[in-house]
């Protein structure tokens, strides 16, 4: 990374508390927060839980932020949800996290700071950046970067795909049709009206920038400690030996889909495969939906719930799954299993956005059928269980160190501002965003329709 970048202030909003190892978007938070630490002063505000007192407090010695702020996160009744859902026309998500005492608190660390920036993490947060220039009259803005972490309507639109094929699931799909229209409307707004939008996937950019073409976008993907997940970190602890693990919160409803599809229609076939030898399943998660506990009544399956340290799991499966039928975003828990060199079965759409090669670094299979016979052929295969460990891991290590990754944020920041700063920047296109080192396969900087691209409305 260039050693002249400036200096900035920022204020981070995020959902849920920062976390190094637990829940996708509080480990994205985390690493993007301790990174940008080491040359940027982090202010947080953030949600805890629901009974927990609001406070202030300056960061603690193993905490990157300068200083956070907690607010009890807000307990929503079904009769504002069935207001929301019905009468407002508001996107259901952009409503979950809606908090009055937030805001009070984000209008107060705008009078007291004078942040460069306010980043507001996932599609929760958007709605308090579009409060930001109000909340501050005639004083300059900083500048707003929305961290949508999916391009949540096209994931709504693929949920009711999906659910529409189950009678059972009508009524989700229904929902889903509603919702994906709201969330189109609601994220072309947040686009228009941030500075700069950050996307996990080149497929999310795309998606993304259809609503908003004239919109500065940059693509910063999940990432991974390796150094974190590497198997001979736990080499010397037990493992729990399954033969084949998935992980996840269990109460998303793509991890839901995938695990009672794997269930459902693979787990029946592989056994069939391997008749009179046990199989063992591990679903790893927590929260898991009565959709999912209910899987334990099926020969074999164990649902953990949650788990203090996954990579004794990650370690002890034999094969690790990936079922997933729809989703969004760079799969954090596919970078986590291929760091810790797991053999891997996985969808398509369970490897969007990681430029994953069948056969090289994991087996790819999309039916029940194929799904049953890939996992056997692992299982069956110390080998390539080695072979493909071997290239996933080395592949994580070179294209998804998150110190990359924030490289690439910080260069967007400083576009972004060149962008709305500069009267000559507005006439002409921004070349390419392009990444120190140099960017890996599949990133922003590999393709030229995720450019920054100029704001001129």
């Amino acid at each position: 990374m260039s050693g002249n970048r400036t200096r900035y202030r920022i204020l981070f909003l995020t959902p849920q508390r920062p976390n190094r190892t637990r829940q996708v978007a509080a480990i994205r938070n985390w690493n993007l927060i301790a990174h940008l630490a080491q040359r940027h002063e982090i202010d947080l505000l953030t949600f805890g839980e629901p009974v927990s007192d609001e406070r202030t407090r300056p960061g603690g010695p193993d905490e990157p932020w300068r200083t956070i702020v907690t607010v009890p996160a807000p307990r929503r009744t079904w009769q504002r949800r069935l207001r929301v859902l019905t009468l407002s026309g508001r996107a259901d998500m952009a409503d979950r996290l809606w908090s009055p005492p937030f805001v009070a608190r984000l209008r107060q660390l705008l009078r007291e700071g004078e942040y460069d920036i306010v980043q507001g993490e996932g599609i929760e947060m958007a709605r308090y950046l579009l409060l930001v220039r109000t909340a501050l009259g005639e004083r300059p803005a900083p500048l707003l970067v929305f961290d949508d972490h999916n391009a949540e309507y096209v994931l709504q639109r693929r949920a009711a795909a999906t659910d529409v094929r189950e009678v059972r699931h009508w009524p989700r799909a229904v929902y889903s049709v509603f919702q994906w229209q709201r969330l189109r409307a609601f994220e072309r707004r947040a686009l228009r009206e941030c500075d700069l939008t950050v996307c996990v996937s080149e497929a999310d950019a795309a998606a993304l920038q259809a609503l908003a073409p004239e919109r500065p976008l940059v693509v910063a993907p999940n990432g991974v400690d390796t150094g974190y997940y590497a198997r001979a970190r736990v080499a010397d602890r037990a493992t729990p030996r399954f033969d084949l693990a998935f992980s996840g919160t269990l109460d998303y409803r793509p991890n839901i889909d995938a695990v009672g599809w794997f269930v459902e229609e693979v787990w029946p076939r592989l056994r069939a495969r391997r008749p009179g030898r046990s199989l063992r399943l591990a679903l790893i998660g927590r929260n898991p939906a009565p959709e999912v506990t209910r899987l334990v009544l099926r020969d074999g399956v164990v649902v953990t719930g949650s788990v203090a340290d996954d990579r004794p799991y990650f370690a002890g499966a034999t094969v690790y799954i990936l079922p997933m039928r729809y989703g969004g975003g760079v799969r954090l828990k596919l970078l986590n299993a291929l760091a810790m060199g797991c053999a891997v079965v996985a969808t398509r759409a369970g490897c969007e956005g990681v430029p994953v090669r069948d056969d090289e670094h994991l087996l790819l299979a999309d039916d029940a059928e194929a799904f049953a016979a890939a996992a056997e052929r692992l299982l069956d295969d110390a080998d390539l269980r080695a072979r493909l460990g071997a290239a996933g891991r080395a592949m994580v290590e070179r294209d998804y160190d998150w110190g990359t990754i924030v490289a690439r944020l910080e260069g967007g920041y400083e576009a972004a501002f060149a962008i709305r700063d500069s009267p000559q920047a507005a006439d002409r296109p921004l070349d390419r965003l392009e990444s120190e080192p140099d960017a890996p396969p599949g990133s922003a900087a590999s393709d030229e329709a995720h450019a920054i691209s100029p704001e001129d409305s």
